[in-house]
C-alpha cells in the first residue's frame, strides 16, 4: 500500500509503531492475541507519531500530511484525525475506536472504509459511528461500506484476490486515492 501511494506521487512512511516489536503473524496461536496486543494500542502512538510529522516537515517541507490505515492502523488514522488538526486527510480501513467519548469530534477530514461482512467490526458498530458523526462532526468526513466485503479487503495481496472482490478494492483504493488527492 505504500508503494500504490508513492506511485501516486506521495512521500509514503510506513513508520513502526511496534518500536521494533515482532508484528503479528497468522500463524501464530489466536489464544495469544489479545496479550500480544497489550502493549500495541494504536492510542499510545503520539511519541512515534510526532517524530514522523518533524521528519516530514524537517526533511521534505511537508505541509499537506495526511494519514491511511488498515485494521490496526484503521484505529490509529481513526485516533489521529482526532489529535491532529495539523493532519489534511485521514482514510481509516476497517478500524475504528470504541472506547473513546471523544471519537466522533474529528478534527481532520477523515474516511472511513468499511467491508458490509466484516466479522471484527460488526454494521450496528458501522452504523452507529456513521449516525453520531452525523450529529457530532464538524469537519468533512464519510462512511462507506462495501457490499459482500470482508476485512481486510482493500489492502490484499493480489495472489489472495479472489475476481469478483477486484471491483470493490478497485473503487476503495481509488476512493482512498481521491479522499487524499481531495484534502492534500
Amino acid at each position: 500500500m505504500s508503494d500504490m501511494l508513492a506511485e501516486n506521487g506521495y512521500i509514503a512512511v510506513c513508520p513502526d509503531f511496534y518500536v521494533g516489536k515482532e508484528p503479528w503473524s497468522p500463524s501464530h496461536d489466536w489464544s495469544t492475541f489479545q496479550e500480544w496486543l497489550e502493549d500495541k494500542k494504536p492510542t499510545n502512538i503520539n511519541k512515534e507519531v510526532d517524530a514522523v510529522l518533524r521528519f516530514l516537515k524537517e526533511q521534505y517541507g511537508a505541509k499537506h500530511i495526511g494519514v491511511v490505515g488498515f485494521c490496526w492502523g484503521g484505529i490509529a488514522t481513526h485516533y489521529l484525525a482526532l489529535q491532529y488538526p495539523e493532519l489534511k486527510a485521514g482514510v481509516s480501513v476497517y478500524g475504528i475506536i470504541r472506547e473513546r467519548e471523544d471519537r466522533y469530534e474529528l478534527r481532520s477530514p477523515t474516511l472511513f472504509i468499511f467491508g458490509e461482512k466484516d466479522p471484527i467490526i460488526p454494521l450496528d458498530q458501522v452504523s452507529t459511528l456513521e449516525a453520531i458523526l452525523k450529529e457530532k462532526c464538524t469537519v468533512d468526513y464519510q462512511v462507506k461500506i462495501f457490499p459482500g466485503q470482508t476485512h481486510g479487503f482493500v489492502h490484499r495481496k493480489r495472489e489472495d484476490v479472489n475476481p469478483t472482490d477486484k471491483p470493490s478494492i478497485q473503487t476503495a483504493r481509488t476512493d482512498m486515492l481521491n479522499w487524499l488527492d481531495k484534502y492534500m
